[in-house]
């Protein structure tokens, strides 16, 4: 019919005339055909993915999960569950992990309750455990463990004040997709239930993820110790106060790990913690969990020492060797 194919023509040049020719063959396809909008969606956000994020939304479904530890931030992700329709085993600090289990094995709780953890919990269920939020560098207590290739790890950026309120997202204004991710068996998973109760989480590859650690690394061990140094103010001050220092810092730390681990980061990284920084203003400083935080910098200076090499970490060094002198924190 002529009249048929003159809207049909029409309809190809409203395509073309928006940049959207290369969906017209989708558009003419039939019912089958994905819609042009939807790919268009597709389109654009597989353009603003960051490199190495694998998705910002997740692909994967939520599902019933175990979760180790009943303080607030593993009873929230098990509310979240609850809010889905899923009925997830909680088991407190302990307590045996199920070995007729399935699904991930969150593990929400404190650093020094890792190794106990890992001990109780069958060996055939060890790939699905989830180490979910765990402040500091923990990547060679889990290679030490036998864990590290097969588990999924979880930078949490996700505040909880008190029990039972609604947490608080890692989105800045540097970061809007929010900054929580996860690499791993059960990363997709992890996005999923986090999607569920309104959290972001994106799921990113190996080396994208260990960049991010290192990140996040930088952040809780610079933001605590120049804290610290000027007398136990709040991070929201340490960024108000004292950001070319801090810049100082993360920079020295950044190329430390670049020489010894190969790692590669983004350009803007002080701006990046600066604007995740205001988001939590309110939190105090304190030198806690050294042995997985700052110890990790103080270790790497000393084996360079050792060999003969520069301190690549001079200002953390310095003022960490003060925090000591003035009896904020222990270390022979």
């Amino acid at each position: 019919c002529p009249c048929k194919d003159r809207k049909m023509l029409r309809q190809l040049l409203v395509l073309a005339s928006c940049s959207l020719l290369p969906l017209a063959s989708a558009f003419l396809g039939g019912a089958s055909a994905a819609p042009p909008l939807a790919a268009l969606g597709a389109r654009r956000a597989a353009m603003n993915r960051p490199s190495g994020v694998v998705s910002l939304r997740a692909a994967g479904s939520d599902c019933a999960t175990t979760v180790v530890g009943g303080g607030r931030i593993g009873l929230t992700l098990q509310q979240f569950g609850k809010d889905a329709g899923f009925d997830d085993t909680l088991v407190k600090r302990g307590e045996k992990v199920p070995s007729d289990g399935s699904g991930p094995i969150y593990v929400c709780t404190r650093n020094d309750a890792l190794k106990g953890v890992i001990a109780e919990c069958p060996p055939e269920r060890r790939e699905d455990l989830v180490f979910y939020g765990q402040n500091g560098f923990i990547e060679d207590f889990l290679r030490a463990e036998g864990v590290f290739d097969s588990s999924t790890k979880v930078l949490v950026y996700m505040a909880v004040a008190k029990l039972g309120e609604k947490p608080t997202d890692g989105i800045t204004s540097v970061n809007p997709e929010g900054l929580t991710a996860a690499t791993g068996k059960w990363a997709e998973q992890v996005a999923a239930r986090l999607r569920s109760g309104g959290m972001t989480c994106s799921v990113m590859d190996d080396a994208t993820f260990q960049a991010s650690m290192y990140e996040k690394l930088m952040w809780i061990t610079s933001f605590m110790l120049l804290g610290v140094h000027h007398g136990g103010i709040t991070v929201g001050e340490v960024e108000e106060k004292h950001r070319d220092d801090l810049a100082k810092m993360v920079i020295e730390m950044a190329a430390c790990v670049t020489e010894e681990k190969g790692v590669a980061f983004k350009a803007g990284m002080a701006e990046r913690l600066c604007a995740y920084a205001k988001t939590v203003g309110h939190f105090p400083t304190a030198l806690k969990e050294f042995e997985w935080r700052n110890q990790y910098w103080l270790d790497t200076t000393r084996a360079r020492e050792a060999a003969g090499k520069q301190d690549l970490t001079p200002f953390h060094t310095e003022l960490l060797l003060k925090a000591r002198d003035n009896a904020h924190v222990s270390f022979p």
